[in-house]
């Protein structure tokens, strides 16, 4: 059993194998031969049973193929057929014999250590306890089996809950296919524990990786994993308990002498005594660092107590921490969230993630798939730090009453002496030099037209590795055009009108949010302009019947090919191509390049163009256009009028409109940096997927998307060397993958705590959720709960309750009555456009998704800051 470490050997000592041989043992059983080899730490002695007998076993099985087959076709919903088919699964390997080689081998190496010995028997997959799944549950364990005959039958029933239905409903929610996982089984003898328990090497409700805790009960530790007992609880910080919670433990598990477990009471006495002393948790946090040092990252370790000795009987990686921005120093420091303000909380890809960091005004780092930026220095100057909170709090108050919750601690950012230096964030003082002039805005957009026309013509030449030199230029060109001193001005300027006109007018007239109203159909506005030339594009579809057909089953992205075919389709075709030309480089998460645009799924847009033809009548995109200019002047006038029946009325007034003015000529002008970012972006990727698929004709890629796992500088090499590491690639795609399964935090410290706010306020009524209040009104109808944009399905009235809406869901706003989304601020591209269309909106509305289910009725104060659930 010993020698043979090959891929067919059937058993194999746990002392022998380590985390390079998952194939052959599973996770399990690798991470319990590291752990049996670190110094220090003790593990009960047993064997695996390696995937080379659970092959031969799937082999013999009846109908196993046919049975894989199907259940990879089936839903994750699905229960009822995933219930059935895993039970016949389960049935079938059960039912199979050991072969008597495979039995000889186990139950000789069973007589070794003692047949008569107790053992656990337990499941150990290939995909189980990974750094990207840890796959906790999902398989079997038997306590106390006794006996060759017993252990044989549970090493089956072990095989065969690699098909328990939970385990196939997992993988089939994770992309991960059946066949692809085999098991192997541990035979370890069984530990009879005067106390058991879990501890964890980070906080694993707030990710403090300096904080240990640990969960203790008496007896085995089924009793705390099925939740029989609630255990003690210990948090350990720098080797010190510094808090502690003793339960009454009233029931425990205990083994059965002739194998198997039972509950059994514990004496009164003892039910109120903590499962340990402080010692021992001091002494077992140190093995736990111990373990966690040598896996490299924060563990998930059961332990058992036996005689004051401890062992340690699994550890797995946390998988759910968010993982932590790399620093080169150990100084305290903490980053925000990139993707909240973007509007992107979705993980990127590494050529998505590197692509921002070069093209990005700040300093980006990258932790978990998303973006964060170091604000320590911002928050340690107290004269850069006023500001700075002012403007987080108007961008996310989620985040700013995070920030004010990590300072009121005294004890993590440090305060700095003011240097006067850079890095302060702009507060909009200089926007009051740029005059109220819309030829400002006309010149900018002809600035960035021209230069992306230049990058255009240029890079249309440029191939191999000449073309990542240009890009690192034209990054620079990017930069210089977005960093302009007059573009930020006219930034400012609209925002600060806003700022203003809601300030002032609340505090003259009692207005809440006057300027939403005030800013309806702002002139040039680019993402507002996309969602209303999708009802002109609507506007040429709907006459001709057999294009809307023909749209309802489009189940492909080729169909503008086909559509000439039917009555109509030139012309359908022509407009959506135009429409394309404008805004076919926008795309849901547009910030990450590697996400396919419109012009490359122009399916995506579909759903919301039938819903358009639906919908509205012709000529709706300028009527609401004309509509919401007429409600902004009818606004202003009434204002002024009110203002000038004040004290000071005319001055008052004055300057109001001198702010309308100044807020009607730049706010629209928001939107068009993005665009422009976003043009380029579109650019930038066709000259690299070109490339990519150059390197597929020379045999160094094997698809042109494996690019997308590569950061911008590695995606340089190989183009230089035409050599391309394989592994690399496949690695990083499991890490996305497991990236997309984390929630990223508005704020994290670099001891991985996540720090949470909350809305501290005292005017939303019992059982509303409150948000941030960013376009007025009241409006209640149906929630529509919206994921995915290409699955949207409105009518009118509805209400749009979704995760986040960067400005490609501008097209939906169309046809909505109100807007609830989970991340957002005043200034947000959603806020915006939802006050240009005259929506009422609440954003940051924490679960929003979750909290609100679709087809509920509810209604949104857009002034108030609020969402009620109705009855």
């Amino acid at each position: 059993m010993d020698g043979d470490r090959g891929d067919q050997a059937p058993l194999l000592d746990l002392r022998g194998v380590d985390e390079t041989q998952v194939s052959v043992v599973g996770g399990k059983a690798a991470h319990l031969g590291a752990l049996s080899r670190i110094a220090g730490i003790r593990v009960p002695a047993g064997f695996c049973v390696t995937t080379a007998a659970f092959r031969r076993i799937m082999a013999q099985a009846p109908s196993i193929d046919d049975r894989l087959d199907q259940l990879s076709r089936l839903s994750p919903d699905d229960r009822e057929a995933i219930r059935t088919l895993s039970a016949e699964i389960r049935r079938s390997v059960e039912e199979t014999a050991i072969p008597g080689d495979l039995a000889a081998a186990i139950t000789g190496a069973l007589a070794r250590i003692g047949e008569q010995t107790a053992y656990a028997v337990r499941s150990s997959a290939t995909a189980e306890d990974t750094p990207t799944a840890s796959f906790a549950g999902q398989q079997d364990t038997y306590l106390n089996v006794v006996g060759p005959e017993a252990i044989l039958r549970h090493v089956s029933r072990c095989w065969a809950s690699l098909f328990t239905e939970r385990a196939v409903i997992y993988r089939l929610r994770n992309g991960i296919d059946h066949r692809t996982v085999q098991m192997a089984v541990v035979v370890q003898q069984m530990v009879f524990p005067d106390a058991s328990g879990i501890l964890f090497t980070a906080a694993p409700v707030t990710g403090n990786r300096k904080v240990a805790t640990v969960d203790a009960s008496f007896g085995l530790g089924e009793a705390l994993v099925s939740g029989l007992v609630n255990p003690d609880v210990f948090t350990v910080r720098d080797g010190e308990v510094v808090a502690g919670t003793v339960a009454a433990k009233e029931r425990a598990v205990a083994a059965l002498p002739g194998g198997g477990t039972r509950e059994v009471a514990i004496d009164r006495q003892r039910q109120e005594q903590p499962a340990l002393t402080q010692a021992q948790v001091v002494r077992l946090v140190r093995l736990g660092r111990r373990i966690e040092a040598h896996f490299g990252r924060p563990q998930d370790i059961e332990w058992c107590l036996a005689d004051d000795d401890f062992q340690i009987v699994q550890s797995r990686p946390i998988t759910t921490l968010f993982p932590i921005p790399a620093a080169d120093d150990q100084e305290n420091h903490v980053y925000l969230s990139v993707g909240h303000q973007q509007m992107m909380t979705d993980a990127m890809r590494p050529l998505g993630l590197s692509m921002w960091q070069l093209t990005a005004m700040a300093p980006m780092l990258t932790a978990g798939g998303r973006l964060f930026v170091d604000a320590t220095r911002l928050l340690a100057s107290p004269a850069s730090r006023a500001g700075f909170l002012t403007m987080a709090g108007r961008d996310d108050p989620l985040m700013r009453d995070a920030l004010e919750t990590l300072l009121d601690r005294r004890d993590f950012i440090p305060t700095l002496p003011d240097d006067g230096g850079p890095g302060r964030p702009t507060t909009g003082g200089a926007s009051t030099s740029v005059e109220t002039d819309p030829a400002i805005v006309t010149e900018l957009i002809e600035r960035s037209d021209a230069s992306i026309a230049a990058l255009r013509r240029d890079i249309a030449t440029v191939t191999g590795p000449a073309l990542f030199d240009f890009l690192l230029e034209a990054f620079q060109e990017h930069k210089r055009v977005l960093g302009d001193p007059l573009n930020m001005r006219a930034i400012m300027a609209g925002m600060e009108a806003t700022w203003w006109l809601n300030d002032r007018l609340h505090e003259w007239l009692g207005e809440k949010n006057a300027a939403d109203t005030l800013t309806l159909s702002a002139p040039g506005n680019v993402t507002s302009e996309m969602g209303l030339a999708l009802l002109d594009v609507a506007d040429v579809i709907r006459p001709y019947p057999e294009v809307v057909a023909f749209l309802q089953d489009v189940a492909h992205d080729d169909f503008l090919d086909e559509l000439p075919k039917v009555a109509g389709g030139a012309e359908a075709r022509a407009a959506i191509e135009a429409y394309l030309d404008r805004y076919g480089m926008r795309c849901v998460g547009e910030i990450d390049i590697t996400r396919p645009r419109w012009s490359e799924r122009p399916g995506t847009l579909v759903p919301v163009l039938l819903d358009n033809v639906k919908l509205f009548e012709p000529g709706a995109a300028r009527r609401r256009f004309e509509q919401g200019g007429q409600q902004a002047r009818q606004q202003a006038q009434e204002v002024l009028t009110r203002l000038r029946a004040l004290p000071d009325g005319q001055q008052k007034a004055d300057e109001t409109a001198r702010m309308i003015d100044r807020v009607r000529a730049f706010i629209g002008y928001r939107e068009y940096p993005k665009y422009d970012i976003i043009s380029r972006y579109f650019i930038y990727k066709q000259a690299l997927l070109a490339e990519a698929e150059r390197l597929v004709r020379a045999g160094v890629l094997t698809e042109t998307e494996d690019v997308f796992y590569l950061t911008f500088q590695e995606f340089h090499e190989v183009a230089r060397s035409h050599r391309v590491d394989d592994e690399l690639i496949r690695q990083r795609r499991d890490e996305f993958r497991s990236y997309q399964a984390l929630t990223p935090p508005r704020v994290l410290t670099s001891d991985g705590e996540v720090i949470t706010g909350a809305y501290r306020r005292d005017d939303v009524p019992a059982g509303a959720l409150a948000g941030v209040p960013v376009s007025a009104g009241t409006v209640e109808g149906r929630a529509r709960v919206i994921l995915d944009m290409s699955q949207a399905d409105l009518e009118a009235g509805d209400i749009l309750v979704t995760a986040h809406t960067d400005p490609s869901w501008t097209p939906l706003f169309v046809g909505i009555a109100g807007l609830v989304t989970e991340v957002g601020g005043l200034m947000t591209h959603g806020a915006v456009i939802a006050r240009e269309y005259g929506l009422p909106a609440v954003v940051s509305v924490l679960d929003a998704t979750r909290l609100i289910r679709d087809g509920q009725r509810i209604r949104v104060h857009g002034s108030d800051g609020y969402v009620e659930i109705l009855p």
